[in-house]
């Protein structure tokens, strides 16, 4: 049997029809930048997660940019982060001048550790970004104690954490920015690129706002330094369709991840673990094996598809090879970058597909 390690296709192929009639209203009402698809979108998103308004973008790296800029991060500031991460975590950072400051993660949730958080603050440490990784919320109410003894600015990444909650509140609300990635493979992906900025404090909803369309609130007007990070129609358009089913998608991505951690019984694996403060939406399972190199290649085998995400940690990307941080320098990042090795979840797998990636696992 064979089991592709994502299948963007069956998805799209059930929404077809409803789908290109969005797109055909887009198309002949001519609303390609922002305009009403997008705004339809960004109350329905609000809506139906939880959060008090949303501002859409044009790809899931732009919100964060944006975060930072109106965060007023600029050179010489220093902000804290996950190494285990997509490197548009760190990108914001960067694009604004400051410096990424890495902290080590946990082995059981692959989040950032609280616990290391406070030995890497300097007077220059001016706000942290949290991953939810892989969809399972960080440990917020640590983090945040933190951020609030030292008045940092938190940033929360939920770019695979779409509908995900800490406790009873959905992520991205608990500090001060939350982001999301509407890329194609996210839990509520698009066709093609978006993403989207939410916040309690309506000023930086506001200044955000500005910031997306090159500053201005009216044209030709511009108030702050700003850019261009509208959402077009058609993501806009297509969002819409999708969003409708994010909670069943969700739901199946559970169950998958549920059947997973009570069938796979491979010695020396390491499953992801489950805090009670917060239930993973599970944009991947991700497990961890000494012999992952060996054990990808029995899967392959037996025709279950795998990826490696992430294999390298961003302390050791070639880009931020000028911080000086070598390897050895965050050992739990590192030993989960060498060990880890992430299984197909997404909500068309059948139960077959998944009681055979359970059997291919147990039989390595």
């Amino acid at each position: 049997m064979k089991v592709p390690f994502l299948d963007l296709s069956l998805q799209h192929k059930a929404l077809r029809e409803p789908a290109l009639a969005a797109l055909t209203a887009t198309y002949d009402a001519t609303r390609f930048c922002l305009g009403k698809d997008v705004e339809e979108f960004e109350r329905s998103f609000a809506a139906t997660l939880g959060y008090p308004r949303a501002l859409a973008m044009n790809s899931g790296t732009a919100p964060l940019h944006v975060a930072c800029m109106m965060a007023g991060f600029g050179p010489g500031d220093e902000i804290i982060t996950t190494p285990f991460t997509f490197i548009s975590s760190a990108w914001g950072i960067s694009y604004v001048g400051a410096k990424p400051v890495f902290v080590d993660i946990e082995p059981g949730t692959y989040n950032l550790d609280p616990a290391k958080i406070a030995a890497a603050i300097t007077p220059r440490t001016k706000g942290i970004i949290v991953v939810h990784l892989f969809g399972q919320p960080a440990r917020m109410d640590e983090i945040m104690a933190v951020a609030r003894q030292h008045n940092l600015f938190v940033i929360e990444d939920c770019a695979q954490a779409v509908g995900a909650k800490y406790r009873d509140t959905p992520v991205g609300v608990i500090g001060d920015v939350g982001t999301f990635s509407f890329y194609p493979t996210k839990n509520l992906g698009g066709c093609g690129e978006g993403g989207a900025l939410v916040s309690r404090r309506e000023e930086l909803h506001t200044t955000a706002r500005h910031i997306r369309v090159h500053g201005s609130d009216r044209r030709y007007y511009h108030d702050v330094v700003g850019g261009n990070f509208r959402m077009d129609g058609f993501q806009g358009a297509l969002l819409n369709v999708k969003l409708p089913h994010l909670a069943a998608w969700t739901a199946r991505r559970q169950e998958i991840a549920a059947r997973y951690l009570a069938g796979i019984r491979l010695a020396d694996v390491h499953l992801p673990e489950q805090p009670a403060y917060g239930r993973s939406v599970f944009h991947q399972f991700t497990i961890r094996h000494p012999r992952r190199d060996a054990l990808r290649e029995h899967l392959a085998k037996h025709e279950v598809g795998t990826d490696l995400i992430y294999p390298v940690p961003l302390h050791l990307q070639k880009c931020y090879a000028g911080l000086g941080q070598g390897r050895g320098s965050f050992p739990v990042a590192e030993l989960t970058s060498d060990t880890c090795v992430s299984l197909p979840i997404f909500p068309e797998l059948t139960d077959a597909q998944v009681e055979h990636v359970i059997d291919s696992v147990n039989r390595f």
